[in-house]
């Protein structure tokens, strides 16, 4: 079988395979993920920890989010060559609709100022978000640039998805504090939960050749 509870196949498909079921299922997945993101911040309770390393470097370089935002995309689309890792279009699909998504959901969505609404909106914004990338990322049309980190490693290391994304959140949030960024609840829950959630969900959105298919 190509997907265990420790290993899922993540390697791109042919675009012709299952054409129709994967590209909705990439595109669904991206706009689910520009919502959690959207959520997450007007939970106000802490910034996810890729958020958290673009605020401290914004803050030590001068530059706008934005930039420090493509500027991270770049490094670590560079930290793809030794892994391997292939973009695809997935990859572009992620800049677009994220951002799209992202804005849509800040401009309908109102901050929430009581505690139980901020918690509540903080953990739906979390689990949303491992579905979110599982969703995308098991279409198997390439993942983003952050997410191709992961993959990546997971292919090269063998180690489990949980273990490698929950390495990176922690990684991240590490420098991302010591240069400065904001930490809260909700930054530590995101950087511990996402790994488990993703690789839990994946099971079920990870696309399968015919082949992994048959008992």
């Amino acid at each position: 079988m190509a997907s265990t509870s420790a290993s899922v196949d993540l390697s791109p498909l042919p675009i012709r395979t299952r054409p129709l079921l994967r590209f909705g299922q990439l595109f669904g997945g991206l706009a689910l993920y520009g919502a959690s993101m959207g959520f997450m911040v007007r939970a106000q309770l802490g910034l996810d920890p890729w958020d958290v390393l673009h605020e401290g470097l914004s803050e030590r370089l001068g530059w706008s989010f934005g930039a420090v935002t493509a500027l991270t995309g770049v490094a670590v689309l560079l930290a793809w060559l030794p892994l391997r890792q292939r973009p695809g279009i997935g990859t572009v699909a992620n800049v677009v609709v994220i951002a799209f998504a992202v804005d849509s959901t800040l401009a309908v969505t109102p901050p929430v100022d009581a505690l139980p609404g901020q918690i509540s909106l903080m953990v739906a914004a979390i689990v949303l978000n491992g579905i979110a990338t599982a969703v995308y990322v098991g279409a198997r049309l390439g993942p983003g640039p952050r997410d191709g980190l992961m993959t990546g490693l997971h292919a090269r290391t063998g180690w489990s998805v949980r273990l490698v994304r929950t390495a990176i959140e922690l990684s991240v949030l590490a420098v991302g504090w010591l240069l400065g960024g904001t930490v809260g609840i909700g930054t530590v829950l995101y950087a511990l939960a996402i790994g488990p959630l993703t690789q839990f969900f994946l099971r079920f959105a990870a696309v399968r050749e015919k082949k992994d298919l048959c008992p």
